[in-house]
């Protein structure tokens, strides 16, 4: 058996942590912080757009209706909604795979390790929610509808301000900011299920239902081929769009129903490599021998593809198209608010309602329940973090931006609403991510040892 180079370090070795969990965790922050960048430069474009000149362009092209019918299936959708159905669904399931890695491989397995950040992200969405009934119950009505959308947390903008602080937050720290982002996905999932589907037509919910379980069980049956889920997905989507549940939804059933053990096991792969590598000639001289030769590595190219997970194979496939197509097309949809000179529609209540309840109500509620967590001994901070950590990132948890604005959309059908909570996402995004920065960049820096300790 070969030894490893003597320089490699623990985080770059083979072993099973660092091979199947810290560096995959290291890849996607650096890849969701940097489409937090891309994300920003988006909604600067949309709002500069939406209040220039050519303003009427911007609100024009993105109503463009669009007309799509095979056979008898016909969709009919501004370009808008489109994007607010169709991609967000192929960013939920991306987020789905990405919950369901956690939830059977990684951090959130462990009920222990999973407590403390699921307490927290419940505070995260409780508090919030709350202050913004309380800011508006005086409008009462539709106003009221959105008090879900402070509850959200957009890990690429919250993970790109961890990244601007670099060693000022611990890696105990990010790793918590991730896995309590994940578990408040699962609740903005909830909530979109719960509270913001149609009334539902369950003739087309039913056909949906079955169509998921075909794919379900054609995963348990070993099939593979991208030519049978591709179509499956789209009429399991198409059904529950025609049902009046919101199709993101089915994203979100799609990841779980992914297998997330591979067909072969490593044991499995050596063996099957081995006899493969063992029969295949050294010389290739005539026809059949590359015959022969193009077979075997076909097979050892299939046992190889098949010895990795689906789940792990589409989420590192998909992952970029999510974070740097999908995502930042969903920004320019929807981040461009016209404000015109009518600043005091910053001071409604929605607006007001949405901004505090993500800058206070995220601040306050994450923080208050991981102490409680804590002092109740259902949770331990993750080594290293330090009690201004965890305010740090509970006010960096206050940006909510994608999910927020999305929520908004399916809160609200007075477009002047929809603006209110837009601007309010917004602006308390951008406080909130400034006081986070503030408190990181300002406060004491983490403990060298607690660092230490932790990697251990």
């Amino acid at each position: 058996m070969l030894r490893e180079p003597l320089h490699e370090t623990w985080i770059d070795s083979n072993r099973f942590v660092p091979r199947r969990f810290v560096r995959p965790i290291q890849k996607f922050m650096k890849i969701e912080a940097s489409t937090g960048a891309l994300l920003l430069l988006m909604a600067a474009v949309a709002m500069v757009w939406a209040n220039s000149p050519w303003s009427d362009s911007y609100f024009a092209f993105w109503n463009t209706p669009i007309d799509v019918t095979v056979g008898p299936i016909h969709l009919s959708e501004t370009f808008q909604i489109f994007v607010n159905d169709a991609l967000m669904t192929f960013f939920f399931f991306v987020v789905g795979l990405e919950i369901k890695r956690e939830l059977v491989l990684g951090r959130l397995r462990d009920p222990k390790a999973a407590t403390l950040p699921v307490m927290a992200a419940a505070g995260g969405m409780l508090v919030p929610a709350l202050v913004y009934i309380v800011l508006v119950v005086g409008e009462g009505g539709e106003a009221l509808s959105g008090w879900a959308v402070p509850t959200a947390t957009d890990i690429a903008f919250s993970l790109g301000v961890l990244s601007l602080v670099g060693n000022r937050a611990s890696s105990g720290a990010k790793l918590f900011l991730l896995a309590l982002a994940i578990a408040d996905d699962v609740g903005a999932i909830a909530i979109i299920a719960l509270f913001y589907s149609e009334d539902l037509a369950w003739n087309w919910l039913t056909w949906g239902i079955v169509t998921l379980i075909v794919i379900a069980v054609a995963g348990r049956a070993g099939i593979r081929a991208r030519t049978f889920y591709i179509p499956a997905s789209l009429v399991a989507w198409f059904c529950v769009h025609e049902a009046g549940v919101h199709p993101t939804l089915v994203g979100v059933a799609l990841a779980f129903i992914t297998p997330a053990r591979p067909m072969y096991s490593a044991e499995e792969l050596y063996d099957k490599g081995q006899a493969l590598l063992n029969s295949f000639p050294r010389h290739i001289v005539t026809y059949h021998q590359r015959e022969e030769a193009d077979h075997q590595i076909m097979t050892l190219a299939e046992v190889a593809r098949e010895s990795v997970a689906p789940l792990a194979r589409n989420e590192h496939r998909l992952l970029a198209w999510s974070s740097f197509l999908v995502l930042p097309i969903f920004a320019l949809a929807n981040a461009g608010v016209r404000i015109g000179d009518d600043i005091g529609q910053l001071l409604k209540p929605v607006a007001m309602g949405t901004a505090l309840g993500l800058l206070l109500g995220k601040t306050v509620g994450i923080s208050l329940f991981t102490w409680l967590a804590v002092k109740l001994g259902w949770g331990r901070l993750p080594e290293g973090m330090q009690g201004r950590d965890v305010v740090a990132l509970a006010a960096v948890a206050g940006i909510g931006f994608t999910v927020a604005i999305f929520v908004s959309s399916l809160a609200f059908v007075d477009p002047m609403l929809t603006d209110q909570a837009k601007l309010g996402i917004l602006t308390g995004s951008l406080l909130a991510g400034l006081l986070g920065y503030s408190i990181f960049r300002f406060g004491p820096r983490p403990k060298a040892s607690g660092e230490s300790a932790g990697a251990e």
